[in-house]
């Protein structure tokens, strides 16, 4: 293991969860101005990341279930580094379509701090499904 896939190791807090539309390059915070979450790298392989909107109330109807479905994002699997991108196996996650896939994530590692990046695709979070992609930041803990 290099020195760059251990500085990754630890945990870290989310900062920041932003989409941004391919088209225009208009930024939103779809989940409020402060989400929470974290993103741990185990210098096991191993990685695990949990994601919550800002402002979630009990899911105690079947209504309320599928909207704190839908402002979350949780997996976990093996990953491994391939320049400035990780690439995680995932074994268990909250949507069961990703389970078995690779998720591939770009990033950007300035000091304690930590910017991730989706790949362009469909936003299932923007009326239409346009083209965008995830930005998160992260600050070590």
């Amino acid at each position: 293991m290099s020195e760059r896939d251990t500085k990754l190791h630890g945990c870290w807090r989310l900062v920041s969860f932003d989409t941004e539309l391919q088209d225009s390059r208009e930024r939103s915070q779809p989940w409020g101005a402060n989400p929470n979450g974290y993103l741990i790298f185990g210098s096991d392989g191993r990685m695990m990341v949990l994601i919550t909107a800002t402002a979630r109330e009990p899911g105690d109807t079947d209504e309320k279930l599928v909207a704190l479905f839908r402002t979350m994002v949780s997996y976990t699997g093996r990953y491994r580094i391939d320049g400035d991108r990780f690439i995680t196996k995932v074994d268990s996650s909250w949507n069961e379509a990703w389970n078995g896939s690779e998720q591939e994530r770009s990033y950007k590692l300035d000091g304690d701090t930590l910017d991730v990046f989706t790949a362009w695709m469909p936003n299932p979070l923007v009326s239409g499904n346009s083209i965008g992609r995830a930005i998160l930041s992260f600050r070590r803990e």
